[in-house]
Order: structure tokens, then C-alpha cells, then sequence
């Protein structure tokens, strides 16, 4: 099984201190997680990680990182974020999975959804990749999805930056059709922007065309949370 990666990130604010990773949060469940996040503020920490952690993060990590909410609702949302992450891995194995904080955020490089050349149309590998995605999007339908769409350094800038939110929209747009509400979806061109890769070389330039998304909750998920933890 692919291996999901799950980001913790605790803090305690002590004469201005502040420290992540422990030992004993990363040995903890995902309601103990959300626990430990909402004891600093999750609001606040969230705010904060996503403006450091996810620097260069204007992408789907930093996205999912600044929506930390914490406490033992944030651990509700956590453990919902935990089963949709293992479905996701199982209906597409060769995507990237990772649970980053409350959220989700995967990674489909052009091993799952790639365009036709210099171009935003799908190709038919991709939309039957993306239909695999559509029964696990409907299930948790309580989420908000931010699409990204990224491309190498070939090309001018304002090309590139143009070339990726088309992907971005018609990802999108796929999904739509599927019968997925459109307004759950906002979509992102990257452009050129936090390559994962070298752009020097095919490979790598391959790697950065990539579609990313951020799975977050909504504010049903969020206010079903609070119940759930009697708040």
C-alpha cells in the first residue's frame, strides 16, 4: 500500500516557544492531533503554519496547512480526513496522498492526469483517472476542493501561468459533469511556480506538470463537528 504521509504539527505558545513534531503528537491518534492543535489556538497556529510551513505553500500544502482548526473538533474532522485519504490511495493508487493537518492534499502528476500537448484538454488516460476520484468526491461530499494545476519553465510566464489554470479549470469542469457540485471547486494556475523537481531536465520538467488538489472541510463538516463534540 502506497504509503500516505501525514504532516503533525503541534505547538505550545511559552515565552514566545514554539515547537513541532514531538514525539508524543506524532504517536497520537488524529483526535488527539486536533487536540493538541486546538490547545495553542488552532486559528492562530493554523495561520501561522500556513504562512511558514507552507511558504513557497500558495499551493495545495500551504492551503490545507492555513484551514487548521483544532480541538476535539478538528480531531472529528481529522479522522473523516484519515478514511477519505485511504479511500482516495485505494481508488487511485498512483496518486500522491498526504494528510496534512484537518485536510487532505493529493498530487496527480502526468501518470494520472496529463493534457494533450501545449494544450488544457484532457486526454482519455486522465478523465479515466479522474472518474475513479468521482465515488470518493460524492461520498464526502462535506468538503471544499481547491484545484492547482502547475507547469514546467518552458515557455514565457504569463503563458504558463494562463496554460495551468485552464488545466485547472478543466479538471474542474470534468469533474462537474460527473455530477460533482461545481461551487465545492476553486481553481488555481500556478504557472511555473514551486517546482518539485529540477526544470533542467525532461524528468524533472515532467514531474512539475502536475495537478494538485486541497481537500478541505466545509462548514457543514465543521458545524457536524461541533456537534458531534458538544459544542
Amino acid at each position: 500500500m502506497k504509503k500516505i504521509a501525514i504532516y503533525l504539527v503541534a505547538g505550545t505558545l511559552v515565552g514566545n516557544v514554539f515547537l513541532s513534531g514531538c514525539s508524543a503528537v506524532k504517536n497520537a491518534n488524529n483526535t488527539q492531533k486536533g487536540a493538541v492543535i486546538g490547545a495553542v489556538g488552532g486559528g492562530v497556529l493554523g495561520a501561522v503554519i500556513g504562512n511558514n510551513v507552507g511558504k513557497g505553500g500558495n499551493g495545495a500544502l500551504g492551503a490545507v496547512l492555513g484551514t487548521v482548526i483544532g480541538g476535539t473538533v478538528g480531531g472529528i474532522i481529522g479522522n473523516k480526513m484519515d478514511k477519505q485519504a485511504r479511500e482516495i490511495e485505494t481508488a487511485l493508487p498512483g496518486a500522491q496522498v498526504e494528510r496534512v493537518g484537518e485536510g487532505i492534499r493529493l498530487v496527480l502528476g502526468e501518470n494520472s492526469v496529463n493534457f494533450d500537448f501545449n494544450k488544457a484538454t484532457l486526454t482519455t488516460k486522465a478523465k479515466q483517472n479522474l472518474d475513479k476520484l468521482v465515488p470518493v468526491f460524492k461520498e464526502y461530499a462535506d468538503t471544499n476542493i481547491k484545484i492547482y494545476g502547475f507547469t514546467d519553465s518552458k515557455g514565457s510566464d504569463d503563458y504558463n501561468l494562463n496554460l495551468s489554470s485552464q488545466r485547472a479549470t478543466a479538471v474542474k469542469n470534468y469533474l462537474a459533469t460527473k455530477g460533482l457540485v461545481s461551487s465545492r471547486f476553486t481553481v488555481v494556475g500556478m504557472g511555473e511556480a514551486e517546482p518539485i523537481a529540477t526544470n533542467d531536465t525532461d524528468a524533472g520538467r515532467s514531474l512539475n506538470r502536475r495537478v494538485e488538489f486541497a481537500i478541505i472541510a466545509n462548514d457543514k463538516m465543521i458545524e457536524d463537528a461541533k456537534k458531534e463534540a458538544g459544542k
